[in-house]
This record gives structure tokens, sequence and C-alpha cells, in this order.
């Protein structure tokens, strides 16, 4: 973060100073829990439903921070943001700023006066370009490739993981600093008008959309529905900004009515200005392809998995073009680009030949078909095939759908000729009978009460050279499944 005082802090969020001068300055990084902190920093006082960061205070300055970010008194030397319906300009305090354990409305407080604070140092950085990424799926993978690719043209910033809510948007905005040349945000949305509250967070001047699928389907009520509020995002870029647009999806191209920038297309499609040609994918399910733009043609090996991967790599080219990469350096970028956040599309081989694909980060309907059909390319390009196992758990947020959704996966395994399913969780039960319904009568599907069943299962039955996939809402923790698959041969 650039260099504030506490005073400075206060009048920015609009808060009181609390056992402070003032003249305390801010040199290092923002930071809600204590042990991440450094020298300088900034501690944000949240409260969880365990724990409460004001109990904390005290630790963080003894810790090295400069002083708190809080919502009430605390024994240290703070900034008391003022309460929600206070804060001028701030959000309306509805659902964009929820917290467990927020009982009193202490941490909306802190979240948006942290909000506050990283629109007034994005605003402040006058040579920082904010790109935002979102979708219904892919954003994450997507982000982690515009930062790879945008890393070569200056300092870039991006989130960890999937950092992308009311917390984790600002608090990677304050990473920037007078010398970051890219900020790359992955927005996301639980209802209509969240997206446009990140966007006034951090104003993007470049937003990609990747995608409307099902995800959250159950919160938004529709595809349409879920298409409004993620078109949210190109319609905050400004006249002399840069909308990036997935031309293989309608819904998603259609929003190119909807912003006052410069729309890029980016696809398969004939009309995509960046699209791929010529995609093959190898033994492991990486995509080849030639990049094909206005500035020239390349080619490309993508290091990641999966053939959805190619659309992610497009909307990545397309920024990087915009802002100065040429074809062959974005080329040599992506092909340079390993997977970063965890358990998505995570390959790994055991010594007895056996591969796990952790892909249990999240799953929706889109996700799942694109994973079940990366299992099916890995296991058929061995001769003869490798056994397949499609390890699925359950999808959230999918409302009065979730049962055919679930239904038409379990069929879909049956149809990719997947050779053992096996479905964890209740929750879960339409995959399974789905299969059964398509034609998979005997023990090629299976249901398990859980991730230990799923364990013992898998330990007992996979052999040298299977392929075992694994996927799942990331709440119901199927990467388990994985890393115990792949403990059983380490110990």
């Amino acid at each position: 973060m650039i260099e504030l005082s506490l005073a400075e802090i206060a009048e920015v969020v609009g808060g009181r100073l609390h056992n402070a001068t003032g003249a305390e300055v801010v040199t290092g990084s923002v930071e809600f829990d204590t042990r991440k902190l450094t020298p300088g920093g900034l501690f944000l006082a949240l409260p969880g439903e365990r724990v409460d960061g004001h109990d904390f205070a005290a630790r963080a300055v003894a810790s090295g921070a400069v002083g708190v970010l809080a919502g009430r008194e605390v024994d240290a030397p703070a900034v008391i943001a003022p309460p929600v319906d206070k804060l001028s300009g701030g959000t309306d305090g509805g659902n964009a700023y929820v917290l467990s354990g927020d009982t009193d409305g202490v941490g909306a407080a802190v979240l948006a006066a942290l909000a506050k604070l990283a629109r007034h140092v994005t605003d402040r950085l006058e040579n920082l370009t904010v790109i935002g990424v979102t979708g219904s799926s892919g954003k994450t993978s997507t982000k982690d490739l515009i930062a790879e690719v945008l890393a070569p043209l200056g300092p870039t910033i991006a989130p960890p993981g999937s950092f992308n809510n009311e917390l984790g948007h600002p608090w990677t905005a304050l990473r920037a600093d007078e010398n970051t040349r890219f900020l790359v945000l992955e927005l996301s949305a639980r209802g209509v008008g969240h997206i446009a509250e990140l966007c006034r967070v951090a104003p993007p001047r470049v937003g990609a959309v990747l995608n409307v699928g099902s995800a959250h389907v159950g919160e938004f009520g529709s595809r349409q529905g879920i298409a409004q509020a993620k078109g949210e995002l190109v319609e905050a870029l400004p006249e002399d900004g840069i909308a990036v647009l997935n031309a293989d999806d309608p819904l998603v191209a259609g929003m190119a009515d909807r912003t006052k920038a410069r729309v890029v297309l980016t696809g398969e499609n004939s009309t995509a200005h960046v699209r791929a040609k010529d995609i093959e994918l190898d033994e492991q399910a990486r995509a080849r392809f030639t990049l094909v733009t206005p500035q020239g043609e390349a080619q490309v090996k993508l290091a990641v998995h999966g053939p959805h991967q190619v659309g992610n790599a497009l909307t990545a080219a397309a920024i990087a073009l915009e802002l100065g990469a040429t074809p062959e350096q974005i080329a040599q970028s992506l092909g340079n680009a390993e997977r970063v956040s965890a358990h998505r599309m995570a390959v790994s081989e055991r010594p007895d030949g056996v591969t796990i694909v952790n892909d249990a980060y999240n799953a929706n309907p889109e996700s799942v078909r694109a994973a079940l059909k990366s299992l099916a390319t890995i296991s058929r390009a061995a001769t003869p095939a490798r056994r397949s196992w499609a390890v699925l758990g359950p999808m959230a947020e999918l409302g009065a759908d979730s049962i055919r959704a679930h239904d038409e996966i379990g069929r879909l395994a049956v149809r990719l000729d997947i050779n053992k399913l096996v479905v964890v969780g209740q929750d879960a039960r339409a995959m399974h009978q789905g299969a059964h319904l398509e034609g998979s009568w005997g023990e090629e599907a299976i249901l398990v009460p859980d991730v230990t069943a799923a364990v013992e299962l898998l330990r007992d039955q996979v052999r040298p050279g299977d392929v075992v996939l694994v996927k799942a809402s990331n709440s119901y923790g199927l990467w388990r499944v994985a890393e115990a698959l792949l403990e059983a041969v380490s110990k």
C-alpha cells in the first residue's frame, strides 16, 4: 500500500482516531491475520464465528502493526470506522457486507471503511491499470493467466486463490503501490448489484466476462439474472476502457450493448477478434492451438490442463494485446503459465502410474462437464485406454435446478464412457440415479455417504495406471479424497 498516516486514513474513511496521535504512518501491508503482519502494517479487526479480531488488536501492534482499523475501541492505536449508515458513499448496509459473527454491524463498518480506503489508494495511483474478470466459471484460472501474461509488461498484483468478495477485493487492491502497473481483480456476486459495488471499490479500465452458466442460479433465479449481474462489470467501464467478451456465449456477447467501452471479442467463433484455431489436446488434456489476432498469429502450447483453458487463455491474450504485448510474447507467457491456485485441475502422478486430477475447489454444471471431458481425454490418450474414475460431490447453490443438473451430470459420465462414477453424499444422489437411468446398472456407479467412505473405496479399488478425477463444490471438502490418494503411496 502507499504510505498513509493514521490521520489520513481516518479522514479517508470518515472515522476517528483512538489511542493514536495520527502521525503514525502505515508503510506495510493491510492484513486481517496477525500471522501475516509485517512491520509498519495495518491490522483489520474483523469479527468471525469463533474469534473477534478486535481481541487481537494489542497482539497485532506487538507484532509490528502501526495501528488497527476497527469497528469499536480497542487496546491499541486505531482508526475507528463509523457505522455503515453514516458512511457517505458507502454501502447501503444490505447483503454486500455480511460476516459470520457480525451481530452488531461492527464488521460491516470495518469492511465499508476498507472499501473507502482501497478506492482512495487506487485513485491516487495514476499509472495503475485495473483489470476485472468475472463469469460463472473459470474466473480464478483466468485471473492467474492474465497475471502471467501481464507480468513481463510491468509489476502486476493479483489475488491469491478466489479472493473475490467484499473483503478480498479491497484487500487485494491495497497491495498496489506506486510501482504497480497492473492490478488484476476477480469479481464474484451473490446478487444483483454486488459486482457494481466492487467496481466502485477499484474502478476497472479493462473488464472481461467469461461465461454465463448455472452457478448460483438458485440465488439469481435464472441464467438471465446471472447475465444481468455479470454485465455490471462492463457497465462500469469508462469510454476509453476495454470490454473483453466471449463471442462463443450469446449471453456474454450480448453485453456489448451495455458498455461505453470498446469491445474485443474472444473465442473460437469466426466473429472473434482474438480466436483459437487448430486446437489439439495432448495426453494430459493440455491444449495446443494457433492464436489468431489482428497483430498476427502465434503457436500456443498451454501448460495448464483442460480444453476449457483455451477460452481462458484467449481472454488473457486479448487483454495483454490491448496493453502492449505481442502475440509471440503472449504465446511464451501462456506456455510458461503453471497452475497457481490450489485444487483447480491439479494433475499429479503417483509412482505407480495413477493420475490424480484434483479439481475440487468448486463445481457447477459447466465446470463439471469440462472436467469430465478432460478426464475422458486423459484416459483415452493411452493405448489401451486407462481406467477412468469420476469422484463427484454435490454442486451447491443450484436452487430448483439442483436435481435436474445432478441427474444430467450422471448421465454425461455414462455417455463419456467413464468407467467408474463415485458419487459422494446424499445431496448428489440425483447424479447417481441419472447414471443408472442412462444405463450404468452395475458397479460402475456407486453412491457413498461421505469423504471417508470414498477414500476407503478408492484405496481398495484403484489400480496402477488408473486416472481419478475429484470434483465438487468447495464446501464439501472433496479435495481431501485427492490428498488421501496421493498420501497412500507416499508413506
